[in-house]
């Protein structure tokens, strides 16, 4: 079996073969890099948290935590399909723009044009339909976005590289809330800042931050048999891959859970009515923001000044778990807003060392970082698949009482927390 590199072994190409960025460029690279998760996670957080739930509230209110969960549980197995899918085909894209920009600018149209459609959707199943198929194209646009880390930036400067990501999905992820909180009166013009952000981002991202030419890169035959076997990854020959995946998709369950439900959680369970829950889930937000900016940057930078990965992401999931005891017993504002800053912190540190450490656990040089980083996500999208219709049935079985919720959520978390342990190939 290869010997998986270590922190320290940095190799003078970048998975794909592309050299990596230096200087000027890799300032850029960074700072765009940041916009475009920053948006992206904007768009999913404030579609997925806030206006969504609104429009299924609106349509049916008896039923709104079975349907919302039904929607979720739908969508996600699209996605989780469709990311290492359209991963593995980036790595056999040949363009003269690249492997990753026609996924990257054909991805964000797309589901720019189909999102913001969703908004004018008179029916459950009519909305569900055009949100499937956005989710489609920015799930065939997002494993070509993040590869570019693996593709550009060598293993000693991935920390570095992956809190400015983290802090751009976190920091997106909380202003996304608010500004759909915000705009959640106006269904339209939601949707369309989030459809309009995400196009005109990406868009500016392949255009500033050019690929090199893949076109006279040698590809092998296409062979569907050979395909579907890639997508195999020996447990035995790779461990630290599962149990990177295990880590990540055990601490997305617990996650997932709460942030599917916040703004319901803020109604029913705090007891707040619908406009002003629609006001606080952006103050949490807020608050969350501060700690989650804060958190990634210094995480990602001292995980690469000590050379370290497993101890921040094992002290990261940690205190999430620590944040989702807060409201269990204080089940009032004050204790959502303790949930706020202490989720922040652990999902700021965790975000920003995951990216680093899944780069470092991928299988040997073989050209396919795409279809790798593609799985990995999977690992984020198959909660996204069980984690709401686990919520949802906890929430009926015990008469939508919350605190089994939190209690599953930390469940999870924890259990995440033990399995980066046994990596070896990443301190």
């Amino acid at each position: 079996m290869d010997q998986q590199p270590t922190l320290t072994e940095a190799p003078a190409v970048a998975l794909s073969g592309i050299p990596h960025v230096e200087g000027g460029r890799r300032w850029l690279l960074l700072c765009s890099l940041f916009v475009c998760f920053f948006t992206l996670l904007a768009l999913y957080c404030g579609v997925l948290a806030v206006l969504l739930p609104n429009q299924i509230a609106t349509l049916d209110p008896a039923h709104k935590v079975e349907n919302l969960g039904l929607m979720f549980f739908v969508t996600s197995i699209f996605s989780t399909l469709t990311t290492p899918i359209a991963g593995a085909f980036s790595d056999r894209t040949r363009s003269k723009w690249g492997r990753r920009t026609p996924w990257i600018v054909a991805g964000s149209v797309i589901g720019a044009i189909t999102l913001a459609s969703v908004a004018y959707m008179p029916t459950f199943w009519s909305i569900t339909a055009m949100w499937v198929i956005a989710a489609i194209a920015l799930n065939s646009m997002q494993p070509a976005l993040t590869t570019v880390v693996a593709d550009r930036f060598p293993e000693h400067a991935r920390g570095t590289a992956s809190g400015f990501v983290g802090a751009g999905m976190t920091a997106g992820g909380t202003v996304g809330m608010i500004v759909a909180g915000r705009l959640a009166n106006n269904m339209p013009l939601a949707y369309a800042v989030f459809a309009g952000a995400i196009a005109l981002c990406c868009i500016a991202f392949v255009i500033l931050n050019h690929d090199t030419s893949s076109k006279g890169e040698p590809l092998a035959k296409f062979r569907a048999g050979d395909f579907l076997k890639g997508f195999w990854i020996d447990p035995k020959a790779y461990p630290d891959f599962w149990w990177a995946f295990a880590g990540r998709f055990t601490i997305y369950m617990g996650y997932q859970a709460i942030v599917t439900y916040l703004l319901y959680i803020l109604q029913d369970y705090i007891g707040l009515g619908t406009d002003r829950a629609n006001i606080v889930i952006g103050t949490v937000s807020a608050i969350t923001f501060v700690c989650v900016m804060t958190s990634s940057f210094l995480s990602g930078v001292l995980s690469d000044w000590i050379k370290r990965r497993k101890p921040f992401v094992f002290a990261a999931s940690l205190i999430m778990g620590a944040a989702l005891v807060v409201p269990l017993f204080m089940p009032n504002l004050e204790g959502m807003y303790g949930y706020a800053a202490l989720i922040g912190i652990g999902y700021g540190a965790f975000m920003s060392i995951d990216m680093a450490l899944m780069t470092q656990v991928l299988p040997k040089d073989t050209g396919e970082a795409g279809k790798d980083l593609g799985l990995l996500t999977t690992a984020v999208n198959i909660p996204q698949i069980i984690s709401p219709v686990m919520a949802a049935q906890l929430l009926k079985y015990f008469n939508t009482d919350y605190r089994m919720l939190f209690i599953a959520a930390l469940v999870f978390v924890f259990a995440g927390s033990f399995f980066v342990l046994p990596i070896r190939s990443v301190k």
